[in-house]
């Protein structure tokens, strides 16, 4: 069996960015909120050289993946491996045994996975489809919140405040400074799309909906399941599903939105799906 090798290289480094009319440094994978995305085969190995560019101790935990013989390569720092110090990089090595879909990766340390975060895309196989339906595009949706208080967590307390929810580093049209820093997917009517969806906010349970459209879910953290159809879904954190959404409606102009699962103070975010 031919197994091939994925490698990556991601620095951990701090970044300015404006959101909501606040400007703020933050600590970011390769200058970008949320970080990359990792795409990889089905059985095949990837490897990943994390350099850590920040005064920070750092360390990367990738999310599901099932480190089979490579546990010392997880990532939760002082548990099974030390954390990657201030100017040093570490190289990680693991495979994606017998897993396919969208999976997680984010800081284990501190409060640093509020913003160092990205996603995992595995595919089957070559020559291997989808148990389901072709689409006809594809995208990642990384939900979030935004932490412009990361001080808090600096004096060992707990999770720093946020200000809102993002879908890929973006708030949506319904908060101050925010009316064109919005997500939109650009979609041709009657055609399928494949929405792969992970939960990278800490402590934050979502509902995640589209409006007037239905979701068919086909994979759940990492594996096929029994397809079925909901309005909505619920994702805790870390958790990730993908879904197939066709473009059925009349031509216009829908919102897809994320919203608290818990009472709280901070608003929900929309994205925009343009027919």
């Amino acid at each position: 069996m031919e197994i091939n090798d994925f490698f990556y290289e991601i620095r951990v480094e701090t970044t300015t960015i404006t959101k909501l009319c606040k400007t703020a440094n933050i600590v970011t994978v390769n200058g970008l909120f949320p970080g990359p995305t990792i795409f990889a085969q089905q059985d095949d190995q990837v490897i990943v050289k994390v350099t850590n560019l920040t005064p920070y101790n750092i360390s990367i935990h990738w999310h599901g993946v099932r480190q089979r013989l490579t546990y010392w390569f997880d990532g939760p720092a002082y548990i099974t491996q030390c954390p990657i110090q201030a100017g040093q990089s570490f190289k990680c090595k693991f495979t994606m045994v017998n897993q396919r879909g969208i999976l997680f990766w984010h800081a284990h340390i501190s409060w640093l996975r509020a913003t160092v975060n990205g996603s995992i895309v595995i595919y089957p196989k070559q020559g291997i489809p989808h148990p389901f339906e072709l689409p006809h595009e594809e995208h990642v949706l990384v939900l979030d919140i935004q932490d412009l208080e990361r001080e808090v967590a600096a004096s060992g307390g707990g999770p720093p405040g946020s200000d809102v929810y993002l879908i890929n580093g973006r708030p949506g049209t319904l908060h101050n400074c925010s009316e064109n820093d919005v997500y939109a997917i650009n979609v041709k009517h009657g055609k399928t799309y494949l929405l792969r969806i992970v939960n990278a906010a800490m402590n934050m349970e979502h509902f995640f909906t589209a409006a007037n459209h239905s979701m068919t879910v086909v994979e759940a953290d990492g594996e096929y399941i029994k397809p079925f159809e909901t309005s909505f879904l619920m994702l805790t954190p870390g958790q990730s599903y993908n879904v197939l959404v066709k473009a059925n409606q009349p031509v216009g102009k829908y919102f897809m939105s994320l919203n608290p699962y818990n009472p709280a103070t901070i608003l929900k975010t929309t994205f925009v799906c343009c027919f």
